[in-house]
């Protein structure tokens, strides 16, 4: 026995759940557990699910100008892609423009540069948003974003009622994990609300939100900390939302969920199936809800990229692989396969078309998606879906008891917990008692070199003149005109999403609508937590 498995005294999941050694019949729940497609769809929110139709295959795509994600867009389209996802790049992300001193060498690295309308336009040229669904990774800016993808569908004459897709817009989470926030949490909530209420009377087959534990797994949490935080965000929202006084049947249909894809890949499927039923009856019971589309848990998902290692990279592959079957056994609406050289850069095209190709796989070659909810049943899955719901719901009910999520995030909560577990798995590394292939054990001493994905030094230049040229061409008095009003609607009551997309059709930028709401919200610096 190796000196690492020795040292394991007991055998449990990524999240610390203790295992048994084998799993029976007095270890499963009752044996009446319902079907696929009936309440509370712990099974899956449809009956047939992908033999009715299979998830939506995204890969998230986005890098220096305008143009140059464009031809990406067209290029995985033409591989059998199915749906957009686009990666904004950092400025952008903090409401920031191109020509921004602190956006120097950071334009179009990390995603694609978007600050004003004239570069949504260029970035959804030839696609036509009636027939493709777009999901957009955005946050704090996400209601300026999304007005401007608005203003793109008008422009080609498609109405608001016909377009689909996910606004990312999960606020909370920032705070939590990933801190690309601007305003502080409760005017950031207002925005959030904002877009689900415009949504929902405006644009009713778009999700407003993506409530997102993919961010809190990658800062570090356990499989039970994304479940219990990622759901109770979603409470978070859905009582901001009834207390504005929207029935919770005209907006809850519409919520939609992020959640990760790790290693363990039981306790994967299990998250997803326990993601489900607390949902089902969260909805049904604490707010009543009476739609059935209101208990339907729908979820995109993403394998991990804090798994990926820059050693022996082609291992990625492997990990990405079994991550998705995770994903797919678990039941997601969507699905994103991460590529193997992403722990150096942005993906190559090479590489991202693998990605693909292994979602391609799974749906069409494995078998996999002839039944529905394969696993269902299961001694063990069903033993480890009551208990991450049970460790879930625990923590759910802290945070209530704290006066919600909002009030835990001012208190340091959520975040004390991610770091605490994000040490304990870094220490079990380091110290061998979790193996990871090429990092502490089957090491090599050379690494092949890849073939990386170079972003063209020129982008941020061209972005800049880019930029420039559109200033000198709009009319600075309607710029003007339209922020002002924008102000004085923060100032007050009213939604700020008319006012916001007024301003995007200005081709007021970014940072200036940001700006405009900094001057009334201020802006937000994290409080330590010892």
């Amino acid at each position: 026995m190796s000196k690492t498995l020795a040292a394991r005294k007991s055998y449990r999941t990524l999240s610390g759940l203790p295992l048994e050694p084998v799993y029976g019949p007095g270890d499963a729940p009752a044996p009446d557990l319902p079907n696929p497609g009936e309440f509370p769809y712990t099974r899956g929110i449809h009956e047939s699910m992908y033999r009715g139709k299979l998830w939506t295959m995204r890969q998230f795509a986005g890098f220096g100008t305008a143009e140059d994600t464009n031809a990406r867009y067209h290029y995985l389209l033409d591989q059998g892609q199915n749906g957009l996802s686009v990666a904004f790049d950092l400025p952008t992300l903090m409401g920031l423009d191109s020509d921004h001193p602190t956006s120097a060498g950071e334009v179009g690295k990390c995603g694609v540069a978007i600050s004003s309308l004239a570069d949504m336009e260029t970035l959804f040229r030839g696609i036509p948003l009636g027939d493709v669904t777009v999901s957009m990774t955005i946050n704090s800016p996400a209601s300026i974003i999304w007005a401007m993808y608005l203003a793109v569908a008008e422009q080609q004459g498609v109405p608001w009622s016909r377009i689909s897709g996910t606004l990312q817009n999960d606020i909370l989470k920032e705070y939590i994990a990933q801190k690309e926030y601007i305003y502080p949490p409760r005017p950031s909530m207002r925005l959030v609300t904002d877009s689900i209420e415009f949504a929902a009377k405006h644009v009713p087959r778009f999700n407003p939100i993506s409530i997102s534990g993919y961010h809190i797994r990658e800062a570090g949490s356990t499989a039970v900390q994304e479940l219990a935080f990622t759901l109770r965000d979603g409470i978070e929202y859905a009582d901001w939302a009834v207390e504005r006084g929207l029935p919770v049947d005209s907006f809850a249909p519409r919520l939609s969920f992020f959640f990760n894809a790790h290693n363990d890949f039981f306790e994967e499927i299990a998250k997803y199936r326990a993601a489900r039923k607390i949902w089902a009856y969260v909805m049904r019971d604490r707010f009543g809800a009476r739609d059935e589309r209101s208990w339907k848990l729908r979820f995109h998902a993403q394998t991990a990229g804090c798994s990926l290692t820059w050693q022996q990279p082609q291992n990625n592959i492997v990990r990405t692989a079994i991550q998705a079957m995770a994903a797919v056994m678990g039941g997601c609406q969507s699905l994103h396969t991460n590529s193997l050289d992403e722990a150096y850069a942005l993906p190559s095209e090479h590489a991202v078309t693998i990605a693909l190709r292994t979602q391609q796989v799974i749906a069409y070659e494995t078998g996999v998606t002839n039944v529905s909810d394969p696993l269902g049943g299961s001694y063990f899955v069903e033993k480890l879906t009551v208990d991450l719901e049970n460790a879930a719901n625990d923590y759910i009910r802290r945070i209530d008891e704290m006066g919600g999520m909002v009030p835990a995030i001012e208190r340091g909560y959520p975040q004390t917990e991610i770091a605490n577990a994000s040490f304990e798995y870094q220490q079990s590394v380091e110290q061998r008692e979790s193996v990871v292939v090429g990092v502490n054990q089957f090491t090599e001493r050379e690494e092949q070199p890849l073939d990386l994905l170079k972003i063209d030094e020129t982008a941020e230049r061209r972005q800049i003149e880019r930029l420039s040229g559109m200033k000198q061409r709009r009319s600075a008095s309607e710029v003007g005109k339209t922020l002002n009003a924008l102000r004085c609607a923060v100032e007050g009551k009213e939604n700020t999403m008319p006012f916001i997309l007024d301003a995007v059709k200005a081709y007021a930028t970014v940072g200036e609508i940001a700006g405009a709401m900094n001057d009334v919200f201020g802006s937000y610096t994290e409080t330590s937590v010892l």
